[in-house]
C-alpha cells in the first residue's frame, strides 16, 4: 500500500489524500476491498469445482474459458457498481465542492478515472488470458485432424469398436488390373469378399495400394471424433470406476493430477503410435510431469504482450510521456539482453523445437560430438540425453539441438536395418548359404518379438492375420517398400566367404534384440545344413580339405531344397540397386 499510496492523482498528492478527502469516499473504498475479498473466496471455490467435474477432462478447452471468465466478470461488475454508485449520487458534491479549481477534476471524477482504470487492465488481462486458449483450442483441432488422417492411412485403430474404417468408407476396386497380378487372378479375387479384403491390403512391388474408398456416410469426420470420444468416455469411467491398473478409484481436478485429460490421452495415444492406453498405469502427476517447463508454442508469450500494451495504453491515457517511458524501458531491454544472450537463445531454440518438433523426449539422437542416446528432457535452457546403454547422462544446451548437426534417428525413420555379417567356409556353395540366409532372415522376422509379443521385424504382412491372433501392432501398417530379408555376397576374404543379412525393423533400438536373435537362428541353421564357419587361415593347413568336402556334399540335397522353397533372394535377381 505505501507504493500505491505515492501516485500522484491531480491536486492531490497521493492516492491516501484523495480517499481521506470523503468519508463517504472511504466507506466505498472498503466496500470494494470486501468485494474483493468475497470474490476471491468464491472464485477459489468455483474453480475447485469445475476442476472436479468430468467436463473439465472431456471438454478442457470450454472449462478452462470458464474458469478464466468468472474473475473478471465477478470483478468488472464489482467495480462497475461502486462506479456506478459515485456517478449516480455524486458522494463528493456537498463535502469537497469547494477544493475544485477550474480546469482540473473533482474528486469523484478522479476516483472514477481510478476505477475505470482497473476495469481497463481486467478487461485487458481476461482477453489475453481468452486469446491462448483459442489458439490451443484450434491447435488441437488440428492435431484432430491429424489424428483422423492417420486413422484413415492405417484404416482404423487397435482400439476401434467392431470395423469402425469399413462402416465409414468403402472400397472401390480398380478398373484395370495391377501389373503384379495376372487377369485370372485378379478376376479370382474380385468374386468373393475375402478376395476383396486381399485386394485392399495388396502393395504393388513399389509399395503402392491399389483401388480407392468412397464414404458411406456424410461425415466420416464427426462420425471418427464421436467414436473417439467414447473411448476416452470408457477410460475416463475406468479410472473412476477403480476398474483400472491401479485398483482404486480415481479423482479429477485432484493435484497431482491422475487422469489424463483428452487432449493429454490423444497426445499420448499419438505418441505410442495410436495404441490403447490402459487406465491408472501412470503414477500420479504424470499429466503434469509432461508438460512442464515453458509452453510448447510462442503463443504462450501472447499474453504478456497482449497486456503489457493494455498497460502502456492506460498510461498514455493518463497523461505520461511515452517517448519518455520507452527510452527508459528500451535501454534498460538492451541491458538485460546482452546479459541473458545465451539464457534467451536456449528459451526461442525451445520454442522453435516444439513448435516445429524438430526432435521430442523418447527420440534416438546423436550428437556433434558423437554422443548417442535418447532425448530424457528439453527445457528452456538445457536438454538430457541419457546414453543409449544407460551409462551416463548427458547435459546441453538446448540451442545445439538446433544450431549444431543432430543426427535423429527416430524422426520419420520408417526402416532401421538390422545387419548381420558373417563369414563361411570356401568349401560351402555360395548359392546353397544365400537360400539358408534367406531361410534365416524368414524365421527371424516372425520368431523375433519384444516383451510384448509383438514383432521386432516391419512385415510386408502381419503372420498373425491368418490366425486372427490379437494385433502385434504390425497390421497397422502391413506393407513397406522393400523385399526382404536382403542377403548380400560381400567379398572373397582372406579364409571365408563373407555375407551380410539385412532386415528393417520397426525402430533403432530393436535392432539389437533382432540382431542377438538373427545369431542364434543363424547359429541352429547352420548346425542343419553344416555349413561351417572357418577358423583363420593364414600359412599352413593341416586340415583334410579332401574328408571336409565329402562331408559337406553329403548334405547337397537338402541344401539344394532350400534353394528350391527360399530361392536366392537379392542374389540371384541380377539387381545392381544401390547397397
Amino acid at each position: 500500500m505505501d507504493e500505491i499510496s505515492e501516485i500522484s492523482v491531480g491536486q492531490f498528492d497521493t492516492v491516501s489524500q484523495l480517499i481521506a478527502s470523503s468519508l463517504s469516499l472511504q466507506l466505498a473504498v472498503i466496500g470494494l476491498i470486501i468485494g474483493i475479498f468475497v470474490i476471491s473466496i468464491v472464485y477459489r471455490k468455483f474453480s475447485r469445482w469445475v476442476k472436479s467435474q468430468e467436463f473439465n477432462n472431456t471438454k478442457p478447452h470450454v472449462a478452462r474459458f470458464t474458469r478464466k471468465i468468472i474473475l473478471p466478470f465477478l470483478a468488472i461488475a464489482l467495480i462497475s457498481s461502486v462506479n456506478t454508485y459515485i456517478q449516480v449520487f455524486e458522494l463528493f458534491d456537498e463535502e469537497v465542492s469547494g477544493i475544485t479549481v477550474e480546469g482540473e477534476l473533482a474528486p469523484s471524477e478522479v476516483f472514477a478515472k481510478m476505477l475505470n482504470t482497473l476495469n481497463i487492465l481486467v478487461i485487458g488481462y481476461t482477453i489475453s488470458q481468452l486469446v491462448p486458449i483459442a489458439l490451443t483450442k484450434r491447435d488441437s483441432t488440428n492435431l484432430e485432424r491429424e489424428d483422423f488422417e492417420a486413422w484413415r492411412e492405417m484404416r482404423g485403430f487397435v482400439d476401434d469398436k467392431e470395423d469402425l474404417f469399413h462402416k465409414l468408407y468403402k472400397w472401390i476396386p480398380p478398373k484395370q488390373k495391377p501389373d503384379d497380378l495376372t487377369d485370372e487372378e485378379f478376376q479370382n479375387y474380385i468374386q468373393t469378399e475375402e478376395g476383396i479384403r486381399y485386394l485392399e491390403a495388396f502393395r504393388t512391388s513399389k509399395g503402392i495400394p491399389i483401388g480407392s474408398y468412397e464414404k458411406n456416410v456424410k461425415n466420416p469426420f464427426q462420425e471418427w471424433k464421436n467414436s473417439e470420444r467414447a473411448k476416452y468416455k470408457l477410460y475416463f469411467n475406468a479410472c473412476t470406476s477403480g476398474k483400472n491398473a491401479s485398483g482404486r478409484k480415481l479423482f479429477p481436478g485432484v493435484i497431482p493430477e491422475e487422469i489424463y485429460p483428452i487432449d493429454i490421452w490423444r497426445e499420448q495415444k499419438r505418441n505410442s503410435g495410436y495404441e490403447p492406453l490402459i487406465s491408472g498405469d501412470k503414477p500420479p502427476g504424470y499429466s503434469r510431469k509432461i508438460k512442464e517447463g515453458v509452453p510448447k508454442s510462442a503463443k504462450q508469450v501472447l499474453p504478456i504482450l497482449i497486456f503489457v500494451g493494455v498497460i502502456i495504453g492506460v498510461i498514455s491515457w493518463w497523461g505520461v510521456d511515452l517517448i519518455v517511458l520507452a527510452t527508459a524501458t528500451g535501454g534498460i531491454a538492451f541491458g538485460v539482453g546482452l546479459a541473458l544472450k545465451e539464457t534467451l537463445e536456449n528459451y526461442f531454440s525451445y520454442i522453435l523445437i516444439r513448435k516445429d518438433k524438430v526432435v521430442k523426449e523418447g527420440d534416438r539422437i546423436q550428437l556433434q560430438s558423437g554422443y548417442n542416446g535418447y532425448v530424457h528432457k528439453i527445457t528452456p535452457r538445457v536438454t538430457y540425453i541419457r546414453h543409449g546403454l544407460n551409462e551416463s547422462v548427458a547435459i546441453i544446451p538446448t540451442r545445439q539441438l538446433v544450431s549444431a548437426e543432430i543426427i535423429n534417428y527416430t524422426k520419420e525413420i520408417k526402416l532401421v536395418p538390422a545387419v548381420v555379417n558373417v563369414g563361411v567356409s570356401y568349401l560351402n556353395n555360395p548359392r546353397q548359404v544365400a537360400s539358408i540366409l534367406v531361410k534365416i532372415g524368414k524365421r527371424v522376422m516372425i520368431e523375433a518379438v519384444d516383451a510384448r509379443g509383438r514383432h521386432l521385424v516391419r512385415q510386408n504382412k502381419c503372420p498373425y492375420v491368418e490366425t486372427n491372433q490379437p494385433s502385434c501392432g504390425c497390421d497397422k501398417d502391413i506393407h513397406v517398400d522393400v523385399t526382404q530379408p536382403v542377403v548380400r555376397f560381400d567379398k572373397f576374404n582372406d579364409s571365408s566367404l563373407d555375407f551380410s543379412m539385412w532386415v528393417y525393423v520397426r525402430d533403432y533400438g530393436a535392432q539389437f534384440k533382432t540382431k542377438s536373435d538373427m545369431r542364434v537362428i543363424m547359429y541352429e541353421e547352420f548346425k542343419k545344413y553344416d555349413i561351417r564357419i572357418p577358423w583363420p587361415i593364414r600359412t599352413v593347413y593341416q586340415g583334410d580339405e579332401k574328408r571336409e568336402e565329402e562331408e559337406i556334399n553329403r548334405l547337397d540335397t537338402k541344401r539344394k531344397e532350400v534353394m528350391d522353397d527360399y530361392g536366392l533372394g537379392d542374389l540371384g535377381r541380377g539387381d545392381s540397386g544401390d547397397e
